[in-house]
């Protein structure tokens, strides 16, 4: 008997392990030229897939989300970003803003830009009205200065101003106008002084027709805001601010849905 010297070798074929998968997808970004988008990407990859193994993700279940995230995308419009909404209902909206805009000792604290932000407000004087004449609620003043954090007026600064009426609508939400209102930017003068005219916003619910609603019925979130005016302050040689003023007698101050309320913001009426 002659013996057999014919060896067999087993071929571990390649990715057949999670990790194994998680390692390749990783190496392709080795040759991502950019460091801080090789950074990102594989950083995100490395949690993205993490995220996976840990909850056993199922193939439904990776599908209900790519669908979620399509119709989320469908939402989207020149009016309406449902994609911001959703950043901002995460709470990553704000984790977002804490990380960027870290400020020194006494500057006022920034908070989310929002989804409901458009372009082409008016130009208005200081006192100028942002509510049309036959608008209802509370006429409301609203006042102040902009100044360094050394306490010097800024003249010139531009104050982006915008927010929902007495009934907790922006002007976008109404479908039968395009019409912009509750809308102005104003000038600070040689004192740094600005002054705006305006009914009182209502607390409002996040719109809830879109995937960002059924998300929230879905994990038993409700979906309001407390009342608030939107601010967004540029000047030259400035840091631009984005933040928001809300009034100290909501209910929702202290559940605000997307978490944006900080104390130093509530102004006393």
């Amino acid at each position: 008997m002659e013996a057999d010297n014919t060896m067999t070798t087993i071929l571990k074929p390649h990715g057949t392990t999670e990790d194994d998968i998680t390692a390749e997808v990783l190496r392709r970004f080795d040759a991502t030229g950019e460091p801080r988008l090789r950074q990102i990407m594989q950083s995100l990859v490395r949690h993205l897939h993490a995220f996976v193994k840990d909850v056993d993700l199922t193939e439904a279940e990776w599908m209900n989300a790519i669908q979620f995230l399509t119709e989320t995308g469908h939402m989207c419009s020149d009016k309406r970003q449902e994609f911001i909404l959703l950043s901002d209902t995460l709470g990553v909206s704000m984790v977002v803003d804490l990380i960027n805009h870290r400020k020194p000792e006494g500057a006022t604290e920034s908070t989310v830009f929002g989804p409901f932000h458009r372009e082409g407000a008016p130009e208005l004087p200081a006192g100028g009205n942002m509510a049309p004449r036959d608008m209802k609620g509370i006429p409301t003043v609203v006042s102040g200065r902009v100044l360094t954090l050394d306490g010097e007026p800024i003249a010139g600064a531009r104050l982006d101003v915008w927010q929902a009426d007495s009934s907790g609508l922006y002007d976008s939400q109404y479908a039968e106008t395009d019409e912009l209102h509750l809308r102005g930017q104003f000038r600070t003068d040689e004192e740094g002084r600005f002054l705006i005219r305006t009914v009182r916003p209502m607390y409002y619910a996040i719109p809830t027709d879109g995937p960002v609603g059924r998300y929230l019925e879905m994990v038993a979130q409700h979906p309001w805001r407390p009342a608030h005016i939107h601010f967004k302050v540029d000047a030259g040689g400035h840091q631009r601010l984005v933040t928001q003023l809300f009034f100290p007698d909501d209910p929702y101050l202290d559940n605000d849905t997307i978490g944006a309320v900080k104390p130093a913001l509530v102004r006393p009426v």
